[in-house]
């Protein structure tokens, strides 16, 4: 340990990988917990996309597929 605060600019290294590991494990942390959301939003943003490709528009389709997916992915989740 000692190593890494002996290298010139050790410490913003060190701080930078402490930041990116509290980040990384709080994503994982959403992950598992809103499963349900994250894989409605992405399923209902893919389906939308392609509604709305037929439709004229699928920027819009996938946002409001985004939308309705998280929200149906959110229901899911809190009644399993």
């Amino acid at each position: 340990m000692s190593r890494v605060f002996a290298v010139k600019g050790g410490f913003e290294m060190t701080k930078k990988f402490i930041i990116a590991a509290i980040v990384g494990l709080s994503l994982l942390g959403m992950f598992t917990a809103a499963c349900g959301t994250l894989t409605g939003a992405a399923v209902g943003a893919g389906s939308g996309a392609a509604i709305g490709a037929a439709a004229g528009d699928a920027k819009q389709g996938a946002l409001i597929g985004a939308g309705v997916g998280a929200a149906a992915g959110t229901i899911y989740d809190a009644t399993r």
